[in-house]
């Protein structure tokens, strides 16, 4: 799929090819997203030199408040959205019906793992990478 990020350029997920992807299906306005987001970035922070990356795929229908979100939450990956909430056209494609939602894909683009959130996203994240 390709979506637009916040620059407003277009990006792929073929462009992760090769790294290990959470696609984190997340918005601005929704709560138990917001309080997972410390944890992420943690993770992130943690494995990225690994080859652990993220692509955020945001519900919102406001571009700023979307924005403000990756800024004020340090959301320091990839993002895209078509700014179309729940309307999103990946969201569609792979039949989110509530978030938070992550999918975790391999090297390849298969993918391993869903819903991994808080201690399961870190097991994960551990047998993958070895704990940092």
């Amino acid at each position: 799929f390709t979506q637009a990020t916040p620059e407003g350029e277009s990006m792929a997920l073929s462009e992760l090819r090769g790294q290990y992807v959470l696609i984190d299906f997340w918005a601005s306005w929704c709560g138990p997203c917001r309080k997972e987001n410390p944890n992420v970035v943690r993770l992130y922070e943690k494995y990225k030199e690994a080859g652990f990356t993220i692509l955020g795929v945001s519900l919102d229908k406001n571009r700023e408040r979307w924005l403000q979100a990756i800024e004020k939450d340090g959301l320091g990956w990839h993002h895209v959205s078509d700014l179309k909430g729940w309307s999103n056209a990946v969201a569609q494609d792979y039949n989110i019906r509530s978030i938070p939602r992550t999918l975790l894909l391999d090297p390849e683009g298969n993918i391993i793992a869903k819903d991994l959130r808080g201690p399961s996203l870190e097991r994960k994240l551990d047998e993958l990478f070895g704990d940092q």
